[in-house]
């Protein structure tokens, strides 16, 4: 007799009552069991006892912000995390991004569009099938099976998105992508809801946790006026 799939656990964080509702109603279409959360202390207390597989999370919140609780779920692993900000907030959207959220979502916002990013992250997510064989760039190894990366044998914790971006490069050597093509391959969103920065941000994150001198990248290198190419 087959085992049921466990569920998938998708929590909503969001002051707006309307907000939660609709966005529940869209996600559990899709099969997921959402927990909605109204203000930032709630959530931080949620997540003490509980380990989502993916987080909804608005930037502005009662209580804790939704930086805190970014902050908080990023020290305790590297759970998927869509922002939920406004237009005039783009501070906070870089900022979020440098913190380790792996996709942002400006409101007011599609729900369909948004159940779209969340079906394609938590697939990202999961593990890469074991015919994927482990990638060794010298000091630098890449295990797509177990998602692990590691650099002169330690390993290094990357979020689900940095990892898909280094993945992607890595499997082309020497290919130089343009920000559009990496939006357009890794973030699967319509392109009016598309910005290059958040590739930029992205980029600068992994330099961060791969490179001894950030400031002169090792791996992924830049090619002026046109994207980035990853040096084996």
């Amino acid at each position: 007799m087959q085992t049921a799939a466990a569920p998938v656990d998708v929590l909503v964080v969001d002051d707006e009552p309307m907000v939660r509702e609709v966005v529940a109603r869209y996600l559990e279409r899709d099969g997921l069991r959402v927990h909605e959360v109204g203000d930032g202390d709630a959530a931080l207390r949620w997540l003490e006892h509980h380990r989502p597989d993916l987080v909804v999370l608005d930037v502005m919140l009662p209580g804790s912000d939704g930086l805190t609780i970014l902050r908080a779920v990023r020290a305790s692993g590297n759970v998927p995390v869509i922002l939920l900000t406004a237009r005039t907030e783009e501070v906070d959207r870089v900022l979020g991004l440098e913190l380790g959220a792996d996709d942002y979502v400006v409101k007011p916002f599609s729900p369909r569009e948004l159940a779209v990013r969340v079906r394609n992250l938590l697939r990202r997510s999961a593990h890469t099938e074991d015919t994927d064989a482990t990638m060794r760039f010298g000091s630098l190894s890449i295990d797509p099976a177990a998602r692990e990366v590691t650099v002169d044998g330690t390993a290094v914790q990357l979020t689900p998105k940095e990892f898909d971006l280094l993945h992607l490069l890595a499997r082309s050597p020497r290919r130089v992508f343009s920000r559009r093509q990496l939006l357009e391959q890794l973030w699967d969103s319509a392109p009016e809801y598309q910005d290059p920065a958040t590739v930029t941000v992205h980029v600068g994150r992994l330099r961060q946790k791969l490179d001894r001198d950030p400031q002169h990248p090792r791996w992924i290198i830049t090619a002026w006026g046109v994207g980035y190419r990853f040096e084996p």
